[in-house]
C-alpha cells in the first residue's frame, strides 16, 4: 500500500523525467505518477513502439480520469549529447533511472551492450542529473546486483556503486537513491 499523502509532496508540481518508460519497471512507474498532480511527466525508452504503447495508454486515461498527460522523448541513456538535450528542455526536477538491459539469456551474449546501458547509461544520466540540479535521482536496481553472478548483475552492482559514490559529493545538491 503506497503513502499516498507522501508521494504527493514529493511529486507535485514537479517536472519528473523516466527513463526505460517503455519497460515493465519504468512503464508502472509512469502509470502510478501519472495519477498525481505533477506538472510534466517526460517518458523517455529507445525502443518505439512499446514508448508509444504506455504513450496511448496514458493519454486515454488523461482522456477520461484527467491525470497527467505524458510527453514521450525516443532516446537511448547511451547517448549523452540526446539526453542533455532532453535535460535542457524539460529541465527535470526527479529522474526515475529505470533503463537497463534485464534479460540475462540473451544479453549474456552481448555483455558489451550490457555494461554500455546499464554502466555507461547510468553514469551519463547521474551525472546530468547533478549538473542540471535535479531534486532527486532514483535508481532502480536489481536483487542480482547482490553477490552478482553474471554479467547483468555485475554490471548494475556497478552502476549501484557509482550512484552510491556521488551521493557522498558534498557540493552536490542532488540526492542519489537506489531501490532494488
Amino acid at each position: 500500500e503506497l503513502d499516498n499523502t507522501n508521494i504527493l509532496g514529493a511529486v507535485e508540481g514537479k517536472s519528473i523525467l523516466v527513463t526505460g518508460a517503455a519497460g515493465s519497471i519504468g512503464s508502472e512507474i509512469a502509470r502510478q505518477l501519472s495519477y498525481y498532480n505533477v506538472d510534466k511527466l517526460i517518458l523517455i525508452d529507445h525502443a518505439e513502439s512499446p514508448l508509444y504503447d504506455i504513450e496511448q495508454e496514458l493519454i486515454e486515461k488523461y482522456k477520461s480520469r484527467k491525470t497527467v498527460k505524458p510527453i514521450c522523448e525516443v532516446a537511448n541513456v547511451k547517448d549523452r549529447y540526446r539526453m542533455n538535450v532532453l535535460f535542457d528542455t524539460y529541465k527535470p526536477q526527479l529522474v526515475f533511472h529505470a533503463a537497463a538491459y534485464k534479460h540475462v539469456p540473451i544479453i549474456e551474449k552481448a555483455p558489451y551492450e550490457w555494461i554500455f546501458v546499464n554502466v555507461f547509461g547510468t553514469r551519463i544520466v547521474a551525472d546530468l542529473s547533478m549538473e542540471y540540479g535535479v531534486e532527486k535521482f532514483v535508481m532502480v536496481s536489481t536483487d542480482k546486483a547482490v553477490n552478482p553472478t553474471n554479467v547483468m548483475g555485475a554490471s548494475k552492482r556497478l552502476a549501484e556503486i557509482y550512484v552510491q559514490g556521488l551521493s557522498k559529493e558534498i557540493a552536490n545538491a542532488t540526492k542519489f537513491i537506489t531501490t532494488r
